[in-house]
């Protein structure tokens, strides 16, 4: 934080702040940038303009992309139904599409483009990102890191305030109680980072150096898909060496490095939520797209692919619905417009003052689940009558290499005789071992996120704008929102139905920043961050 006089100034309500102001939005086809248009266009009516920067895709430009995987969004089903006409007109009026690539400078446009559009927007919010946990090093560098070079460079010649959405889990390896502040690499590699006089690290050797070890790999001229795996392991390696458990989380860390350091002495906002889940209220209840972190072992637990899984019972598992984060960027945002210069962060997260225990919500889930499965049909396909297990990590992985002997003894078996296929034991030992590789990192939580700043923030805007943008977790009935809202909506919206897709292809692929999917199934299992 800067100061005391910017941290106690008052903010005006968001729907003054945003009245007639021009956002430049990018990540829009993603989870909590759909979220956040939406809560945009639905609570200030005044909105000047809404400018997406968006990706072409293979059937079009950027407007033709927003017409069919934004505007067409379930997300707005609620004014669609009771202000149909007005939506349309906003859409058609209000929101210019921009088709360009956030991984290029200046966004791949022209220099006379680039300055056209910084002329044109008063607030830059960044929600793009790429959010496989496990992606190749150079597509999660370049996404995740080195875009905030252009999109910093933008919001400067622009003159704009930036709001950059991050995640709570940059914290990486460190432990304990995860404050709204700056954090640095952990263990062994604590010192291995230099740390400039204004708090940011010095990430340009490091950058250098991971993009000379991606350079080698691509040298080495094996077939793409063989290269795609190496990166990854690449990515995973050196995530882990310098203390985070993941590509996500370590590229997102060094982003935030990036637009600390480039926009030093400029307004920068960094918003770090932590597990982002269905919304708790607006536009819908358990309104979701995609399958997210926890729900890739629900889904997994649902269709029988897996039964146990090594976890910390006693953990607290932070998870927060993205409408709550929606509202943090917003308030974010209205204070941004509204004060002077200086560096903000704010988590937005439930651990600290609404904390849920892993052991309560597998608890809970499993309660509901063989209570009234029939109610979420997508989900599962018929009655879950075996237990969900949380084991300590020898224990489980005592386990997996019994279980794991005894599959691939009868696999052998069966091919002696000609029998086809895999059988279902093997299927769910890749399963659980693809989903404990993955997850197991936060099944373990050893850690908790702090949210003060935002609490506090949330309390200088007034009691009309914290009734209209809700941030605090405590509004939270964990049974209600998990066992009903969530479950709900997951069934609603983020599955097909079961005669429209068949039961092995039901892991559902991903998308960017928002929308962390997360396959479940057995090979196939595509695992994503938080956003």
């Amino acid at each position: 934080m800067t100061g005391t006089t910017l941290e106690a100034a008052a903010v005006p309500d968001a729907r003054d702040a945003f009245a007639g102001k021009r956002i430049l939005l990018t990540g829009a086809t993603g989870f909590v940038a759909k979220v956040v248009l939406e809560k945009l266009v639905r609570t200030v009516p005044d909105l000047g303009r809404v400018l997406l920067l968006v990706r072409p895709g293979e059937h079009g430009d950027a407007r033709a992309r927003f017409e069919r995987e934004i505007a067409a969004s379930s997300v707005f089903d609620h004014l669609r139904g009771v202000r149909p006409a007005w939506l349309e007109r906003f859409f058609a009026e209000r929101v210019e599409c921009v088709t360009g690539e956030i991984t290029a400078p200046a966004f791949g446009l022209s220099a006379e483009r680039f300055a056209a559009l910084a002329e044109s927007v008063d607030i830059v919010v960044n929600a793009a990102a790429s959010v496989d946990f496990r992606e190749p090093l150079d597509e999660a560098l370049a996404i995740n890191t080195l875009s905030l070079g252009h999109v910093t460079a933008f919001a400067r010649v622009a003159d704009a305030p930036l709001v950059h959405v991050s995640t709570c889990y940059v914290n990486g390896y460190n432990r304990g109680e995860m404050r709204e502040e700056i954090v640095g690499p952990a263990g062994a590699a604590k010192d291995a980072i230099p740390r400039h006089g204004d708090g940011w690290y010095d990430v340009d050797a490091l950058i250098e150096s991971l993009q000379r070890k991606i350079a080698r790999v691509r040298a080495r001229g094996d077939d793409p898909e063989r290269v795609r795996r190496r990166l990854t392991d690449l990515g995973i390696a050196q995530a882990q060496r310098y203390g985070w458990n993941d590509t996500y989380t370590f590229t997102k860390w060094l982003g935030e490095q990036v637009a600390l350091r480039a926009m030093h002495g400029r307004t920068l906002t960094i918003v770090r939520p932590a597990i982002i889940e269905s919304t708790l209220r607006d536009p819908a209840p358990g309104w979701i797209e995609g399958v997210k972190v926890a729900d890739a072992v629900i889904l997994a637990y649902a269709r029988g692919k897996t039964s146990f899984f090594p976890a910390g019972r006693e953990g607290i598992i932070d998870i927060v619905p993205v409408d709550l984060v929606a509202n943090a960027i917003v308030l974010a945002g209205a204070e941004a417009l509204s004060g002077g210069p200086g560096r903000r962060i704010y988590q937005c997260c439930s651990g600290s003052t609404n904390p849920l225990a892993l052991g309560e919500l597998i608890r809970l889930l499993l309660a509901e689940s063989k209570r009234n499965w029939r109610k979420y049909d997508r989900l599962f396909h018929a009655e879950p009558k075996h237990d969900f297990r949380t084991v300590g990590e020898g224990t489980f992985r005592f386990v997996m290499g019994a279980f794991g002997l005894g599959a691939a003894a009868w696999n052998g078996l069966r091919r002696l005789v000609g029998a086809p296929g895999t059988t279902r034991a093997m299927e769910k030992l890749r399963t659980t071992r693809t989903l404990a590789v993955t997850f197991a990192f936060y099944a373990h939580p050893r850690y908790r996120f702090h949210n003060a700043n935002l609490l506090a923030l949330a309390a200088r805007c007034g009691e009309e704008t914290r009734r209209v943008y809700p941030v605090d977790a405590r509004l939270i009935d964990w049974e209600e929102y998990m066992c009903r809202i969530h479950m709900a909506g997951l069934n609603r919206y983020a599955l097909r139905r079961r005669d429209a897709v068949p039961d092995d292809a039901s892991g559902q692929a991903g998308s960017a920043h928002g929308q962390a999917d997360a396959c479940a199934g057995a090979e196939a299992l595509a695992p994503q961050a938080s956003r």
